[in-house]
């Protein structure tokens, strides 16, 4: 089965094409080699693709014939990604918080004593 078919099978893409996309950035790479779509997996390959700013890694148990539904996912693969990926990802929210969001405009002056008072404490 090609690469970009399986990850829409199991539900890591929406649509093939997202998928066919992904590779063609380089973002998926089976058994260590940056693939292109039409690249066939086979049964016991190790998938590492990237998403969402997680390092996926899973490993093929079976091949679906078809897109399956999300509780039948488990069937065809097993996810081997460590679990310092996730926390990572924790870990990058709560830096996103601290600061403005986008199209926020210009610092209030109360913005600009914090940020002022944090560079005195640097110096």
């Amino acid at each position: 089965m090609r690469i970009d078919k399986f990850l829409w099978c199991v539900r890591y893409y929406k649509t093939r094409n997202k998928a066919t996309i992904a590779c063609k950035k380089g973002q998926i790479k089976v058994n260590n080699h940056v693939v292109k779509p039409g690249k066939e997996v086979y049964i016991d390959d190790i998938i590492e693709l990237r998403k969402n700013q997680i390092n996926y890694k899973l490993r093929i148990i079976a091949m679906p014939t078809n897109r399956v539904g999300a509780k039948l996912v488990d069937i065809y693969r097993i996810d081997i990604t460590p679990k310092e990926a996730f926390e990572a990802k924790e870990l990058l929210k709560y830096s996103k918080d601290y600061y403005r969001k986008k199209g926020m405009g210009r610092p209030t002056k109360k913005d600009r004593r914090s940020i002022e008072s944090y560079i005195d404490e640097e110096e």
